[in-house]
Protein backbone atom coordinates (compact mmCIF):
# COMPACT_ATOMS: atom_id res chain seq x y z
CA UNK A 1 0.00 0.00 0.00
CA UNK A 2 1.66 3.82 -1.10
CA UNK A 3 2.28 6.53 1.37
CA UNK A 4 -0.37 8.96 0.57
CA UNK A 5 1.93 12.10 -1.04
CA UNK A 6 1.22 15.42 1.31
CA UNK A 7 1.31 19.21 -0.11
CA UNK A 8 1.10 22.00 2.02
CA UNK A 9 1.19 25.43 2.33
CA UNK A 10 -0.14 28.23 5.33
CA UNK A 11 -3.23 27.83 5.04
CA UNK A 12 -4.19 24.09 3.69
CA UNK A 13 -2.72 20.60 3.61
CA UNK A 14 -3.67 18.11 1.00
CA UNK A 15 -2.91 14.13 1.01
CA UNK A 16 -3.46 12.40 -2.16
CA UNK A 17 -3.64 8.33 -2.05
CA UNK A 18 -1.49 7.38 -5.44
CA UNK A 19 -4.14 4.51 -5.30
CA UNK A 20 -6.85 6.23 -8.02
CA UNK A 21 -5.09 9.57 -7.26
CA UNK A 22 -7.65 9.95 -4.85
CA UNK A 23 -7.38 13.20 -2.51
CA UNK A 24 -8.14 11.65 1.16
CA UNK A 25 -7.12 14.38 3.67
CA UNK A 26 -7.55 18.23 3.02
CA UNK A 27 -7.02 20.22 6.27
CA UNK A 28 -6.94 23.85 7.64
CA UNK A 29 -4.28 25.27 9.07
CA UNK A 30 -5.38 24.26 12.13
CA UNK A 31 -5.36 20.85 11.41
CA UNK A 32 -9.12 20.04 11.42
CA UNK A 33 -10.23 17.96 8.54
CA UNK A 34 -12.34 19.30 6.03
CA UNK A 35 -13.14 15.76 4.27
CA UNK A 36 -14.92 12.84 5.00
CA UNK A 37 -14.25 10.38 8.10
CA UNK A 38 -14.35 7.30 5.71
CA UNK A 39 -16.85 5.35 8.40
CA UNK A 40 -16.62 2.04 6.80
CA UNK A 41 -20.15 1.92 8.13
CA UNK A 42 -21.39 4.14 5.01
CA UNK A 43 -18.90 4.08 2.38
CA UNK A 44 -14.73 4.37 2.88
CA UNK A 45 -14.76 6.33 -0.69
CA UNK A 46 -12.88 9.97 -0.37
CA UNK A 47 -12.71 11.80 -3.37
CA UNK A 48 -12.59 9.16 -6.04
CA UNK A 49 -11.85 10.75 -9.53
CA UNK A 50 -14.53 8.83 -11.95
CA UNK A 51 -13.15 7.57 -15.23
CA UNK A 52 -13.87 6.84 -18.17
CA UNK A 53 -17.83 6.77 -16.98
CA UNK A 54 -19.82 7.99 -14.94
CA UNK A 55 -22.10 6.53 -12.71
CA UNK A 56 -23.76 3.17 -13.44
CA UNK A 57 -23.80 1.32 -17.45
CA UNK A 58 -26.74 -0.48 -18.46
CA UNK A 59 -26.06 -3.61 -17.18
CA UNK A 60 -22.61 -3.34 -16.11
CA UNK A 61 -21.55 -3.31 -20.25
CA UNK A 62 -20.49 -0.09 -22.68
CA UNK A 63 -20.18 -0.54 -26.11
CA UNK A 64 -18.07 0.34 -28.49
CA UNK A 65 -18.31 -0.21 -32.35
CA UNK A 66 -20.66 -3.34 -31.66
CA UNK A 67 -18.65 -5.00 -28.96
CA UNK A 68 -19.62 -5.33 -25.79
CA UNK A 69 -17.01 -4.14 -22.60
CA UNK A 70 -17.64 -4.74 -18.99
CA UNK A 71 -17.62 -1.93 -17.03
CA UNK A 72 -18.48 -0.92 -13.73
CA UNK A 73 -19.95 1.84 -12.14
CA UNK A 74 -18.07 5.01 -12.37
CA UNK A 75 -15.21 3.29 -13.86
CA UNK A 76 -11.76 1.80 -13.32
CA UNK A 77 -9.05 4.74 -12.42
CA UNK A 78 -10.67 4.53 -8.87
CA UNK A 79 -9.02 0.98 -8.50
CA UNK A 80 -5.80 1.36 -10.14
CA UNK A 81 -2.53 2.53 -9.09
CA UNK A 82 -1.12 6.03 -10.29
CA UNK A 83 2.36 6.76 -10.68
CA UNK A 84 4.18 9.81 -8.79
CA UNK A 85 5.49 11.99 -11.90
CA UNK A 86 5.84 15.25 -10.33
CA UNK A 87 6.42 16.85 -7.18
CA UNK A 88 7.03 19.98 -5.07
CA UNK A 89 5.83 21.26 -1.56
CA UNK A 90 2.54 22.65 -3.16
CA UNK A 91 1.63 19.98 -6.12
CA UNK A 92 1.98 16.50 -7.54
CA UNK A 93 1.20 15.44 -10.73
CA UNK A 94 -0.08 11.82 -10.73
CA UNK A 95 -0.98 9.79 -14.07
CA UNK A 96 -2.56 6.63 -15.27
CA UNK A 97 -1.66 4.78 -18.80
CA UNK A 98 -3.78 2.34 -20.37
CA UNK A 99 -2.82 -1.17 -19.86
CA UNK A 100 -4.01 -5.12 -20.94
CA UNK A 101 -5.79 -4.36 -18.05
CA UNK A 102 -7.69 -1.36 -18.76
CA UNK A 103 -8.08 -2.54 -22.50
CA UNK A 104 -10.64 -5.69 -21.39
CA UNK A 105 -12.76 -2.86 -20.26
CA UNK A 106 -11.93 -0.02 -22.43
CA UNK A 107 -9.80 -0.52 -25.96
CA UNK A 108 -8.16 2.92 -26.16
CA UNK A 109 -4.82 3.97 -25.48
CA UNK A 110 -4.61 6.69 -23.15
CA UNK A 111 -3.06 8.86 -20.46
CA UNK A 112 -5.04 10.23 -17.57
CA UNK A 113 -2.79 13.00 -15.29
CA UNK A 114 -4.11 14.38 -12.37
CA UNK A 115 -2.68 17.41 -10.62
CA UNK A 116 -3.22 18.61 -7.33
CA UNK A 117 -2.31 22.18 -6.28
CA UNK A 118 -2.60 24.61 -3.40
CA UNK A 119 -2.17 28.29 -3.99
CA UNK A 120 -3.41 30.25 -0.77
CA UNK A 121 -6.87 28.66 0.31
CA UNK A 122 -7.48 26.69 -2.53
CA UNK A 123 -7.07 23.66 -3.91
CA UNK A 124 -6.79 23.34 -7.44
CA UNK A 125 -7.48 19.65 -9.56
CA UNK A 126 -6.26 20.01 -13.02
CA UNK A 127 -7.06 16.71 -15.00
CA UNK A 128 -5.71 16.10 -18.13
CA UNK A 129 -7.19 12.99 -20.57
CA UNK A 130 -4.60 12.20 -23.67
CA UNK A 131 -5.76 10.63 -26.44
CA UNK A 132 -2.99 8.24 -27.84
CA UNK A 133 -5.17 6.33 -30.32
CA UNK A 134 -5.39 7.46 -34.31
CA UNK A 135 -9.47 7.66 -34.23
CA UNK A 136 -11.40 9.39 -31.35
CA UNK A 137 -12.13 8.50 -27.98
CA UNK A 138 -15.23 8.59 -26.04
CA UNK A 139 -14.90 9.30 -22.75
CA UNK A 140 -16.45 10.64 -19.00
CA UNK A 141 -15.08 11.86 -16.12
CA UNK A 142 -16.33 13.05 -12.78
CA UNK A 143 -15.33 13.93 -9.51
CA UNK A 144 -16.43 12.94 -6.31
CA UNK A 145 -15.07 14.63 -3.29
CA UNK A 146 -16.74 13.94 0.31
CA UNK A 147 -16.45 17.00 2.64
CA UNK A 148 -17.05 16.44 5.95
CA UNK A 149 -20.84 16.86 7.05
CA UNK A 150 -20.63 18.78 9.78
CA UNK A 151 -17.40 20.83 8.77
CA UNK A 152 -15.56 21.37 11.72
CA UNK A 153 -16.71 24.67 13.67
CA UNK A 154 -19.56 25.05 11.29
CA UNK A 155 -22.46 24.37 13.64
CA UNK A 156 -24.81 21.41 13.45
CA UNK A 157 -24.97 19.06 10.82
CA UNK A 158 -28.84 20.59 9.93
CA UNK A 159 -27.37 23.95 10.00
CA UNK A 160 -25.57 23.26 6.94
CA UNK A 161 -26.83 24.01 3.13
CA UNK A 162 -25.32 24.56 -0.14
CA UNK A 163 -26.07 27.30 -2.04
CA UNK A 164 -26.21 27.62 -6.06
CA UNK A 165 -24.00 29.68 -8.04
CA UNK A 166 -26.90 30.73 -10.49
CA UNK A 167 -30.34 29.93 -10.29
CA UNK A 168 -31.74 26.22 -10.98
CA UNK A 169 -34.69 26.34 -12.38
CA UNK A 170 -34.86 22.96 -13.92
CA UNK A 171 -35.45 19.46 -11.85
CA UNK A 172 -33.67 16.71 -10.68
CA UNK A 173 -33.23 13.82 -12.92
CA UNK A 174 -34.85 10.33 -10.70
CA UNK A 175 -32.23 7.14 -10.22
CA UNK A 176 -33.41 3.92 -10.83
CA UNK A 177 -33.19 0.99 -8.70
CA UNK A 178 -30.10 -0.49 -11.27
CA UNK A 179 -28.23 2.92 -10.87
CA UNK A 180 -28.95 4.38 -14.58
CA UNK A 181 -31.34 7.36 -14.83
CA UNK A 182 -35.07 7.52 -15.34
CA UNK A 183 -36.69 9.85 -17.85
CA UNK A 184 -38.32 13.10 -16.36
CA UNK A 185 -37.84 14.97 -14.19
CA UNK A 186 -38.20 15.00 -9.81
CA UNK A 187 -39.06 19.24 -8.92
CA UNK A 188 -36.22 20.87 -7.29
CA UNK A 189 -35.56 20.36 -4.10
CA UNK A 190 -34.08 23.87 -3.75
CA UNK A 191 -34.91 27.04 -2.04
CA UNK A 192 -34.35 30.09 -3.79
CA UNK A 193 -30.32 29.06 -4.99
CA UNK A 194 -30.48 27.10 -1.34
CA UNK A 195 -30.10 23.09 -0.67
CA UNK A 196 -30.89 23.06 3.31
CA UNK A 197 -29.05 20.12 3.73
CA UNK A 198 -30.98 16.53 5.59
CA UNK A 199 -30.70 13.04 5.04
CA UNK A 200 -33.65 12.49 3.79
CA UNK A 201 -33.27 14.22 0.21
CA UNK A 202 -31.17 10.85 -0.35
CA UNK A 203 -33.42 7.99 0.81
CA UNK A 204 -33.65 7.26 -3.20
CA UNK A 205 -29.62 7.86 -3.79
CA UNK A 206 -28.22 11.26 -5.03
CA UNK A 207 -29.46 14.87 -6.95
CA UNK A 208 -28.77 15.02 -10.42
CA UNK A 209 -28.39 17.89 -12.76
CA UNK A 210 -28.10 16.66 -15.80
CA UNK A 211 -27.84 20.50 -16.55
CA UNK A 212 -26.47 22.60 -14.17
CA UNK A 213 -26.52 26.56 -15.13
CA UNK A 214 -23.69 27.18 -12.18
CA UNK A 215 -19.87 26.62 -12.08
CA UNK A 216 -19.94 26.95 -8.46
CA UNK A 217 -21.59 26.51 -5.38
CA UNK A 218 -20.78 27.34 -1.46
CA UNK A 219 -20.79 24.81 1.24
CA UNK A 220 -21.14 25.35 5.36
CA UNK A 221 -23.19 26.80 7.98
CA UNK A 222 -23.98 30.17 8.79
CA UNK A 223 -21.09 31.73 11.42
CA UNK A 224 -19.06 28.68 10.46
CA UNK A 225 -16.36 27.86 7.87
CA UNK A 226 -17.45 27.69 3.80
CA UNK A 227 -16.12 25.73 0.59
CA UNK A 228 -16.59 26.83 -2.25
CA UNK A 229 -16.51 24.43 -4.82
CA UNK A 230 -15.91 25.79 -8.35
CA UNK A 231 -16.07 23.71 -11.54
CA UNK A 232 -16.29 25.60 -14.47
CA UNK A 233 -16.12 22.38 -16.94
CA UNK A 234 -18.76 20.46 -15.35
CA UNK A 235 -22.26 20.61 -17.09
CA UNK A 236 -23.40 18.00 -14.63
CA UNK A 237 -23.38 18.13 -11.10
CA UNK A 238 -24.78 15.04 -8.35
CA UNK A 239 -25.02 16.19 -4.51
CA UNK A 240 -24.69 12.88 -2.64
CA UNK A 241 -24.73 10.71 0.98
CA UNK A 242 -26.08 7.99 2.75
CA UNK A 243 -28.55 9.09 5.28
CA UNK A 244 -26.80 9.25 8.80
CA UNK A 245 -23.05 9.67 7.12
CA UNK A 246 -21.05 12.07 7.66
CA UNK A 247 -19.76 13.72 4.33
CA UNK A 248 -21.43 15.25 1.68
CA UNK A 249 -20.56 14.85 -2.01
CA UNK A 250 -20.51 17.49 -4.38
CA UNK A 251 -19.52 15.37 -7.45
CA UNK A 252 -19.18 18.01 -10.69
CA UNK A 253 -19.03 15.59 -13.44
CA UNK A 254 -18.92 15.51 -17.67
CA UNK A 255 -20.78 12.14 -17.58
CA UNK A 256 -23.35 10.64 -16.39
CA UNK A 257 -25.16 7.31 -15.67
CA UNK A 258 -26.91 5.34 -18.81
CA UNK A 259 -30.33 6.33 -19.14
CA UNK A 260 -32.42 3.73 -18.54
CA UNK A 261 -32.46 0.36 -20.75
CA UNK A 262 -29.83 2.00 -22.70
CA UNK A 263 -28.31 -0.66 -25.47
CA UNK A 264 -26.51 2.09 -27.63
CA UNK A 265 -23.03 2.86 -28.47
CA UNK A 266 -20.79 4.77 -25.60
CA UNK A 267 -19.92 7.51 -27.85
CA UNK A 268 -23.61 8.21 -28.63
CA UNK A 269 -24.92 8.28 -24.75
CA UNK A 270 -25.60 11.85 -22.79
CA UNK A 271 -22.23 12.91 -21.41
CA UNK A 272 -19.94 11.93 -23.35
CA UNK A 273 -17.11 14.05 -25.05
CA UNK A 274 -14.58 12.71 -27.84
CA UNK A 275 -11.13 13.30 -27.67
CA UNK A 276 -9.73 13.98 -31.01
CA UNK A 277 -7.11 11.85 -32.18
CA UNK A 278 -3.64 13.36 -30.46
CA UNK A 279 -5.54 15.52 -28.68
CA UNK A 280 -6.63 16.23 -24.97
CA UNK A 281 -9.19 17.25 -23.19
CA UNK A 282 -8.40 19.57 -19.99
CA UNK A 283 -11.28 19.53 -16.70
CA UNK A 284 -10.81 21.53 -13.37
CA UNK A 285 -12.20 21.07 -9.91
CA UNK A 286 -10.83 24.15 -7.28
CA UNK A 287 -11.98 24.12 -3.45
CA UNK A 288 -11.22 26.91 -1.82
CA UNK A 289 -11.52 27.47 2.15
CA UNK A 290 -13.52 30.81 2.87
CA UNK A 291 -13.13 32.28 6.56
Amino acid sequence: MADWITIANDHLSAAINPLGAELSSLKDAAGRELMTDADPAFWTGRAPLLFPVVGKPAGEVIRIQGREYPMKQHGFARRLPFTLIDRGPTHATFRLKDSEETRVHYPFAFTLDATFRLDGATLQTEILISNRNPNEMPASFGFHPAFAWPLPGGGERGQHAITFGQNEPDGVRPIADDGTIKAGFDPSPLDGRTLHLADDLFAHDALVWDQVRSSSVTYGAIGGPHLRIDFPDAPMLGIWTKPGARYICVEPWHGIADPEGYAGEFADKPGIFLVPPGGSKHISMAVTLLP
